[in-house]
Parts: structure tokens; sequence; C-alpha cells
């Protein structure tokens, strides 16, 4: 059975499978502040947003990413912006 590396180039992605595999490193712990998830949601987006430029044959999935993340990042800035219940 053969061995098969993966090659991380140095430097920003550039293709979207490239910004899959920074954001799958980069991803917080299922137990991160939900500052830190809001940060990466953010950070996804800017970062597909990017790659929506620079790789045209996968402009539409980079395009469909960065609006699920999008969404996300809403959702987890909603929750913080939310006033905790009376009790």
């Amino acid at each position: 059975m053969r061995a098969v590396e993966k090659v991380i180039a140095a430097g920003p992605p550039t293709t979207l499978m490239q910004a899959h595999a920074e954001l799958v490193r980069s991803r917080p712990g299922l137990d991160a502040s939900s500052g830190a998830w809001l940060a990466y949601y953010q950070r996804s987006v800017a970062l597909y947003e990017q790659i929506v430029k620079i790789d045209p044959g996968h402009e539409g999935e980079a395009r469909y990413w960065a609006q699920r993340e999008r969404t996300r990042a809403g959702n987890i800035a909603a929750r913080i912006r939310a006033p905790a219940p009376s009790e």
C-alpha cells in the first residue's frame, strides 16, 4: 500500500479545495466561545469571496460556501446580541 501525501502550498489558498483545507485546519474546537466561532465564520466568508475571484472554475461553489458561512455568522451574531432570558 502506498501512502499519499498532500502538498500544502505556502501562502494564501488559491483554489476552493485549498480554502476548504485551510478552514478545516483553523476550525475552532466544539467548546470554543461564540466569539471564536463568529470570527471563524467571518474569516470563512472572506476567504470564499476571494476564491470566487481567483478560482473561476469553482466560482459558483465558492459563492455557495460564502453565503452558507455568512448565514452561520449572522446566526451566531444574533445569538450574541440577544438578551439573556429573564429568570
